[in-house]
């Protein structure tokens, strides 16, 4: 299986706002939709992405780690997922994301204990103790978002290299045992 946009590209306007205190509300109000919908097939919920580190400027989008067993099996999760108001938009080998129909939340479905889960949560706490990367990445994305792009994706990848840097520091931390781990948060 290869990398599937379920309803093509999409071109959408990049608004980026300062952080907003009701994020984190907005993330628990979606955690327990998840919760009730998946019951113990939802081995963790994460906040992630740019609405979950205070001091950085973001789209209004929540950006959720699912963590199941098998992102795979799509069967195990899809139809309570698609039951509880969300729609699938990416398929890829070892991830899925769906995201609700007025697209304020993404869910990014992964397996526990991935390193698709450990990157999303190394570079969120990474970010959330290190102000100056958290400054590079909000300036980028601000320079970016100033761009006309004809997809979403297109916007998303430019930021890669950054966060390859970005990702390089919090992993020497990480290996200096400063990192808590996976901690949930």
């Amino acid at each position: 299986m290869a990398f599937e946009l379920i309803g093509g590209i999409e071109k959408r306007a990049i608004v980026l706002g300062p952080y907003d205190n009701a994020w984190p509300q907005a993330f628990e109000r979606e955690r327990r939709r998840i919760a009730v919908a998946l019951g113990d097939g939802a081995l963790r919920i994460d906040h992630i992405g740019s609405t979950s580190i205070p001091d950085l400027i973001a789209k209004p989008i929540i950006d959720i780690d699912l963590s199941v067993a098998d992102p795979d099996d799509e069967a195990s999760y899809l139809p309570a997922l698609e039951s509880a108001g969300y729609r699938l938009r990416v398929r890829e080998p070892g991830h899925r994301m769906v995201r609700t129909l007025n697209l304020d939340v993404h869910v990014h479905i992964c397996r526990t204990g991935s390193e698709w889960e450990r990157r999303h949560l190394l570079f969120r706490d990474w970010l959330r103790h290190d102000p100056r990367d958290r400054n590079a990445y909000g300036e980028l994305k601000q320079s970016l978002a100033q761009r006309d792009w004809q997809d979403m994706n297109a916007y998303a990848s430019a930021k890669g290299p950054l966060i390859e840097e970005i990702t390089e520091r919090a992993e020497k931390w990480a290996a200096q045992g400063e990192w808590s781990g996976l901690e949930e948060s």
